[in-house]
């Protein structure tokens, strides 16, 4: 059903333990702090930030590849923190991933026929002819023709084959498709192609997509809502029109600032960041972001901030009203 939620984070976090070596006490990375959200049949919730924000680990707990450290993870109505072997494997194939190099994520050795079949052989006791009926449906559905069925991934092009991990996908008829920046390393047009063959798929089988992107140009048209994390903290999040509209965290103010705009008359105004993005082993204390901020002052240096609404959306920012 439309507008149905499918998966529920609640102070989502993800902690690696990390030696240092003889001399030295071990660290923590939290490459996930705290996130929450939900995600809905339909709908797309894009996660941005910079690279080490956190946005691939993101990805990995909610495919169940990683296990959180805490909080609650709810998808299609079930628990996957604390639940079984039995109910983890019923759930792996209510969500599905699509990975950012379509070529690395394909065995170059497998027929691609082989390769969409090879879901149901291992999840499913359909027959031969049922596979193959079916993985033959699914090369139409995202474009590609009869006679790919037996050729192998470096007979086609990146736009073919990441419409051929597409397909694969879906073979099992997933509720949620991760998109882990699935057209970053496609030709610009051929990242078009891709994205309207996503958004058709979404609308027929009526998919929620976890769409993970650094290029807001691309988040800006797709996404229904945004999460901005920065050091694995949710700092802003709310729907994709809101904040695209009117940023407030001075985080998001600056992502936005380093789109690329169309309009050559359009004068936009750079927000530099000044120094470097600190060690995830050792972020400073209260807000994360206090190193950096252009809006900073004592309060951020020791209190953290919680997410609070705010003109539509959730911030976590002392100085945002």
């Amino acid at each position: 059903m439309s507008g149905e939620v499918v998966l529920q984070a609640r102070d989502l976090t993800r902690h690696y333990p990390i030696r240092q070596g003889l001399f030295r006490s071990d660290a923590v990375l939290k490459a996930v702090d705290g996130a929450g959200f939900d995600l809905r049949r339909g709908q797309t919730l894009a996660v941005v930030g910079e690279s080490g924000s956190g946005k691939s680990t993101l990805a990995r707990l909610i495919t169940m590849i990683e296990p959180p450290t805490s909080g609650s993870l709810n998808i299609l109505g079930k628990e996957i923190v604390g639940a079984s072997r039995a109910t983890l494997k019923d759930l792996r194939s209510s969500v599905q991933i699509v990975f950012q190099n379509p070529y690395a994520s394909l065995n170059p050795r497998q027929k691609i026929g082989a390769a969409l079949e090879e879901p149901l052989l291992v999840n499913t006791s359909l027959s031969r002819a049922e596979r193959r009926e079916k993985a033959e449906a699914m090369m139409a559905a995202v474009g590609l023709l009869p006679e790919h069925f037996h050729r192998y991934p470096h007979m086609f092009s990146g736009g073919q084959r990441q419409r051929i991990a597409i397909a694969r996908a879906l073979m099992l008829d997933p509720a949620i498709l991760v998109l882990d920046e699935p057209v970053s390393a496609l030709d610009v047009s051929i990242q078009a192609q891709i994205l309207n063959l996503l958004t058709k798929l979404q609308d027929r089988l009526d998919l929620a997509y976890l769409f993970i992107s650094h290029d807001l140009s691309i988040v800006r048209h797709i996404a229904d809502e945004v999460v901005v994390l920065y050091l694995g903290h949710p700092v802003e999040q709310g729907p994709g029109k809101t904040i695209f509209d009117d940023p407030r965290h001075p985080y998001t103010r600056a992502l936005l600032s380093a789109t690329p705009v169309a309009d050559p008359l359009r004068r936009k105004e750079r927000i530099v960041l000044k120094g470097e993005l600190p060690s995830p082993l050792a972020p400073p204390p209260g807000c994360t972001f206090n190193t950096r901020c252009p809006l900073v002052f004592e309060r951020c240096r020791v209190e953290e901030p919680k997410l609070r609404q705010v003109a539509g959306r959730d911030v976590a920012c002392h100085a945002c009203g």
